[in-house]
């Protein structure tokens, strides 16, 4: 019997405990640590911050749902991995041993690197995080009533840039629904080289897709920004050239603003040599594992990935929700051959199928592989988009409350369509 521990019970995390259960001996012993009693579906939190759910309805609560599918459940904050002796020091006092440890934590935010940035002591809001979205949605609230100047977007460092325009459409669409978008400028704030470029060199025509939404909405923009300040109602901003200089310093002010932050690993790793990057990113292999302590793997955005490109701005690469569903499956499947005696062969794909809802439309795009150079780079748009991805939130809380990792009918379908989650080395 071997005990895994799976670190963290976001959208890596769980799909994970679950896939390591279907996947893993009857006899061992899987364990999943959070710091937060439930699941949530992250990307709907930008429907919360508007009042479009209310965050009950994306919560899925953990130990129950685990406990049925035979898999051990511990809310507590991991203090510190120490893979040296295979052991995690938890907030509680205790300390969990494991054979194999798969780190699945997520980022930790990093609103400190940026004064005045973000919602605990900053004047920002945040979509990060259920509860930050839906404390953001009292500050909507009292906004729609006395409305001014809007600045979305996503700071340097960043790495994830979906979320950020599905924001400020969202927001767009509300205030036209209240009939007050007349008394609102908006100006959309990004780290990234050109619209679009979502951290991905772009995806199908998501340049022009997005660009295009921008002008419909009357939403200026600014690229390649880097946020220097931000103060109580104001935004220092600098625009900068491709040589690296400064173009041109932008005051913005704002009566609201949403800004997704750079992220980082979490304080639990972040100096662990051999595990982890400088910014505390798990370092994996082909097969998801480490190379200095080969049996801890990683999958999700605490995975360290390179960017695209070196930009003037640092621009991150985001972890899309089917890119970490293709780590999943492949950690589970070599955590299995690794107890079995046999050699890791599955690899992710790190294929991605996102759906970016407006409120009234969206942008869907499909990068096999997310990174480029890649087979399939598409991109559409339409209405049929904010009801797939209301099917999409539907579908998936309905798996994790039901307690399935991939069911065979879902693998089915995207077999036929040729988007898979692994390959195998020959």
């Amino acid at each position: 019997m071997a005990h895994i521990v799976v670190l963290g019970a976001g959208l890596g995390g769980v799909p994970m405990a679950l896939e390591a259960r279907k996947e893993l001996r009857s006899s061992d012993r899987i364990t999943v640590v959070s710091d937060y009693p439930t699941f949530h579906f992250t990307p709907s939190n930008p429907w919360v911050a508007v009042d479009w759910r209310k965050p009950e309805k994306i919560k899925v609560e953990l130990e129950p749902m685990l406990k049925k599918k035979g898999i051990d459940f511990i809310h507590a904050a991991a203090t510190k991995v120490r893979p040296d002796a295979n052991a995690i020091d938890l907030a509680n006092g205790e300390t969990l041993e494991y054979d194999y440890l798969v780190i699945a934590t997520g980022p930790e935010l990093a609103f400190d690197e940026i004064e005045g940035l973000g919602p605990h002591g900053g004047f920002t809001q945040s979509i990060c995080h259920v509860d930050h979205a839906a404390a953001s949605n009292d500050v909507w609230q009292d906004f729609v009533k006395d409305p001014g100047p809007i600045v979305v977007g996503a700071v340097q460092g960043a790495s994830c840039f979906g979320p950020a325009y599905e924001f400020a459409m969202i927001l767009e669409t509300d205030l036209r629904r209240r009939k007050i978008r007349d008394k609102v400028p908006m100006t959309f704030v990004t780290s990234e080289p050109y619209i679009g470029h979502l951290g991905l060199d772009g995806v199908g025509d998501t340049k022009g897709l997005l660009e295009s939404e921008m002008r419909n909405r009357h939403i200026k923009w600014i690229t390649s920004a880097r946020v220097t300040k931000v103060e109580d109602g104001m935004m220092h901003v600098e625009e900068v050239a491709e040589d690296g200089s400064v173009k041109k310093t932008h005051e913005l002010p704002f009566k609201y603003s949403m800004m997704l932050p750079a992220f980082r690993g979490i304080a639990a790793v972040r100096d662990v040599e051999g595990l982890v990057n400088p910014r505390g990113f798990v370092v994996i292999d082909e097969h998801q594992r480490n190379p200095k302590y080969p049996n801890v793997f990683s999958v999700g955005v605490c995975v360290a990935i390179p960017p695209v490109a070196a930009y003037p701005v640092p621009v991150g690469v985001p972890k899309t929700g089917f890119m970490i569903e293709s780590m999943v499956v492949a950690t589970a499947r070599n955590l299995r051959a690794d107890l079995d005696g046999k050699p890791a062969n599955n690899v992710a794909t790190w294929n991605a199928v996102c759906l970016a809802d407006f409120g009234d439309g969206g942008v869907a795009f499909v990068a096999m592989p997310q990174i480029p150079p890649r087979n399939v780079n598409w991109s559409a748009d339409g209405g049929w988009v904010h009801l797939a991805k209301a099917g999409f939130e539907s579908y998936f809380l309905g798996k994790i409350r039901g307690g399935v990792g991939e069911p065979f009918y879902e693998k089915a379908v995207f077999d036929m369509l040729g988007i898979h989650k692994v390959k195998k080395e020959s």
